[in-house]
């Protein structure tokens, strides 16, 4: 009986629509036109040949544009980016090669971004309507962007590990889950109704009735993360630990970042404002689309940024080719440097780094490094670790009755806590140091 109904109110505000259009009075034509789009969304009447005399009025353009169905420009380069986004989040997730959780952090990082792009492509190509059950869908992930680069950033520079208390940092999207699970449990026809409702009062259908309040609260989460993020970064470029290359990835991600903290609140004041259209509604959908293809260009460039691994440039040759470093000048340095290393073990000092090397030699930074590379083939921070696991490994060989901790051997060989000792040694053994103890006393004991 209902859809009785529903199929003559249909029919009226069909002819009645059709018949403005005959006499060529747009504005009615078009207000009966979307009377009957909400009654019965079927767009294919828009294209109904009746109402060509008015196809071209303000008033026809402006309703086919609010609800049919198509691309521009925009929504293509969106739609190719959240798919490249979502096969980028693959890759990184399934390279073995990546810390285990550096690489789901990063991954769910970009998902999210990917994900929202694509809810904004489904928006302004008006396919929202057709697939009503995208409504709001990327909303629940609104709380996620900061927290997680915070913490992706913190395990590549810290090798930070998770505690209980860290959930504390789920509980907006928890909270944001509670509110939305009624809207997700909604059928496909009430979540076209709310959007229609919405599109008629001339509001973004796509956006929720408390826009504002999510908009608020999403730009104070940026806020609060950009904050630590900031700290992070700062606290990064000084840490001499940390090569070259890793720094001026963390500083792209953090710049970007940032940038589309700055979009995302122009981005607020204007859909609060009603306003969905134009270059700054675009920019942090640009923003964001930015910081999917740099991780891409990266994790197919230098994958090894994103579990803060310490990385060197391999072309040597070129790297160097404008030095004054003359090959006798070179070998003297290198002999130098080997009796630092082998006699003075320098690399014993804890927060020993290529300055300080460059100062003992009596030379420039430039040119520690190039001999470091070009006699040893790699960089300093990797030639400081071979010394120290090496050193490492025979304190634990010596140590027949296992009276030394962990750390205490950490610290003789110039490691400032045990994960990074125990990560830089797992990497060059395939072993813990604790594992590495065990095997030497069953070795001494066979003995």
């Amino acid at each position: 009986m209902l859809n009785l109904e529903v199929t003559e109110k249909s029919l009226v505000l069909k002819k009645i629509a059709l018949g403005h259009a005959a006499l060529s009075h747009p504005k009615e034509a078009t207000k009966h036109l979307e009377s009957f789009l909400i009654n019965d969304f079927k767009t294919s009447l828009i294209q109904n040949e009746g109402f060509d005399t008015i196809r071209t009025s303000e008033e026809f353009v402006n309703l086919a544009d609010k609800y049919e169905p198509g691309f521009d420009v925009w929504s293509f380069i969106y739609l190719y980016v959240s798919f490249i986004g979502f096969f980028i989040a693959i890759v990184i997730n399934f390279n073995k090669k990546i810390d285990t959780v550096s690489r789901i952090l990063i991954s769910v990082f970009i998902f999210i971004h990917s994900f929202f792009i694509l809810n904004i492509c489904f928006n302004i190509t008006n396919y929202q309507f057709e697939y009503p059950h995208t409504y709001l869908m990327s909303t629940l992930f609104s709380f996620l962007y900061g927290p997680l680069l915070y913490f992706y950033l913190k395990r590549i520079t810290e090798q930070y590990k998770f505690k209980k208390i860290d959930l504390l940092h789920l509980i907006p999207t928890v909270l944001i889950l509670i509110y939305i699970i009624p809207v997700y449990g909604l059928s496909g026809e009430e979540k076209l109704n709310i959007m229609l409702s919405r599109a008629s009062e001339g509001y973004n259908p796509g956006d929720s009735n408390d826009m504002l309040i999510v908009v608020a609260l999403k730009i104070i989460s940026l806020l609060v993360y950009g904050y630590f993020i900031r700290r992070l970064y700062l606290k990064t470029k000084s840490n001499q630990s940390i090569s070259e290359t890793n720094k001026l990835w963390q500083r792209n991600i953090y710049r970007l970042h940032f940038l589309y903290i700055i979009a995302y609140a122009i981005y607020g004041v204007l859909v609060v404002n009603h306003l969905s259209s134009g270059i700054i509604y675009h920019s942090q959908i640009v923003c964001m689309s930015l910081m999917v293809l740099y991780i891409g260009y990266s994790a197919y460039v230098q994958p090894n940024v994103f579990d803060g691994l310490y990385t060197f440039d391999n072309r040597i040759p070129f790297k160097y080719e404008k030095s004054g470093l003359t090959p006798s000048l070179s070998m003297e340095l290198k002999e130098q440097l080997v009796q630092l290393f082998d006699e003075e073990k320098i690399y014993k000092e804890s927060h020993i780094n290529l300055e300080r090397l460059a100062d003992l030699l009596n030379t420039t930074r430039h040119n520690a490094s190039q001999v470091i590379n070009e006699h040893f083939k790699v960089s300093f921070h990797e030639l400081i670790n071979v010394y120290r696991i090496q050193e490492a490994k025979e304190i634990l060989y010596n140590d027949s009755y296992k009276n030394l901790n962990i750390i205490d051997v950490a610290y003789e060989v110039g490691y400032n806590n045990k994960v990074t000792f125990n990560k830089a040694f797992k990497k060059a053994t395939q072993q813990t140091p604790s594992e590495f103890q065990k095997f030497v006393m069953r070795t001494q004991q066979v003995r």
